[in-house]
């Protein structure tokens, strides 16, 4: 057994040396000074024996720990193959990337009100749709990010799909939202190449649950509000001013539509922006993504709520893509709404503006600079490019309404 510093008892020090101690045993004419050399010499190299083993458990302990954690959140992850399998389908339909290393991310979060914890959002129809979407772009040298939202509501040519039960869909000029619900995440992705031009790389699919275990795994995320709420439909009540939401308050705070703004789902978007840069503020500025203590929880409320393409559907996959966002100062994390107007044929419904909406995509598709003016600055269309005044010349950098991370509306 290996002992502590020293730990060779005088037992041991008097005991017949051995065979192994007979070598090192003095000879003729060597006094008692060269045995004592010896016998520490045998000491130290058993101190030496006893530390490197101990350091070798220690290490092979924390890499066994290392793996545990690295297999559990790895093995969290749903990996989306049918999706894979449907745009494998389509691959000569699609449109081909533009810029190396620019990469485009379509977020969708499901209203699904099965799995644990849903269903006190509704009756679970067992028809699943998209109650928010976001297209997010990160640029090739990952200086910016910008994150466009798309209206469950907006009118758009959804393409044949394949539904879960095997049969197709026919084409159909129809909202949105109808893409996820028919064909899930491959429908949306289709849906969304054809209206933009622009290919999608990865996609992700969150549900409320997940949504709310990475608010709570991260203490809450601060918000700011500019009046009091009282929903009882989304249970919330809240003062004005800073406040701190946990996972049930905020999932009520993006979704409702009946107490906040003026109940549109265009302030409904606003909304869920802000939020995402607030969230982004709170990951940064807590040094989440330095502190394992406070990563771990983060990652294993994310990745066990998602399903993603299956490039993604990893550590390594989602480490890839996250380590280019640790950079982009927050003032660059962009955040607006696609431009969009009333429907002619439905005032309920949305429909694209032209020609600023193809002015987006094609700065997105090209990766070029997005500009976004604030959306609280005056005279400034909620979603809407301003690409020109009256009058003037077309500007190479048409403007859109937005927000950034950096944003405050608080000050």
């Amino acid at each position: 057994m290996c002992g502590t510093e020293g730990d060779v008892s005088d037992e041991d020090a008097d005991a017949p040396l051995g065979e192994d101690a007979a070598k090192e045993a003095p000879g003729p004419g060597v006094g008692a000074s060269a045995t004592g050399k010896g016998l520490r010499r045998r000491r130290r190299r058993r101190r030496l024996g006893c530390s490197g083993l101990a350091v070798a458990v220690l290490a092979a302990g924390a890499v066994g720990a290392g793996w545990a954690v690295y297999t559990k959140l790895d093995g969290n992850i749903t990996s989306d193959e049918a999706a894979a399998a449907e745009l494998a389908r389509y691959a000569k339909e699609r449109p081909t990337a533009l810029v190396p290393g620019a990469r485009n991310v379509l977020l969708i979060g499901s209203d699904s009100r099965a799995g644990d914890g849903n269903a006190r959002y509704g009756r679970d129809s067992g028809t699943e749709r998209s109650d928010t979407t976001i297209l997010l772009h990160l640029s090739a040298d990952r200086d910016n990010a910008t994150a466009v939202s798309l209206p469950r509501d907006l009118m758009v040519d959804v393409p044949d799909c394949r539904r879960p039960d095997g049969s197709r869909a026919e084409p159909v000029f129809t909202q949105f939202n109808y893409a996820f619900a028919e064909g899930g995440s491959a429908c949306t992705v289709r849906t969304v190449e054809k209206m933009t031009g622009i290919r999608i790389d990865h996609h992700v699919v969150v549900d409320f649950q997940g949504f709310k275990r990475m608010v709570d795994a991260l203490d809450g995320v601060e918000v700011c509000l500019r009046k009091p709420v009282d929903d009882k439909d989304a249970k919330l009540k809240l003062p004005a001013g800073r406040v701190t939401l946990d996972g049930e308050q905020a999932l009520g705070y993006v979704r409702a539509r009946k107490s906040l703004g003026d109940g549109s789902d265009t302030d409904r978007m606003d909304r869920q922006q802000r939020f995402l840069g607030a969230l982004v503020n709170k990951v940064q500025s807590n040094g989440v993504l330095l502190n394992p203590v406070k990563l771990y929880p983060v990652l294993d409320a994310a990745t066990s709520s998602l399903t993603t393409d299956p490039d993604l559907a990893s550590l390594r996959g989602l480490y890839d893509l996250a380590r280019g966002l640790r950079g982009i100062p927050t003032e660059h994390v962009q955040f607006l709404t696609v431009p969009r107007e009333s429907y002619a044929g439905d005032a309920n419904r949305d429909q694209l503006v032209e020609p600023d909406a193809e002015k987006l995509f094609t700065r997105l598709r090209t990766d070029e600079p997005v500009a976004i003016t604030l959306a609280d600055e005056p005279d400034t269309p909620t979603g809407s490019g301003n690409p020109r005044e009256p009058g003037a010349a077309d500007s190479p950098a048409p403007t859109f309404s937005g927000n950034t991370a950096a944003e405050d509306i608080c000050e």
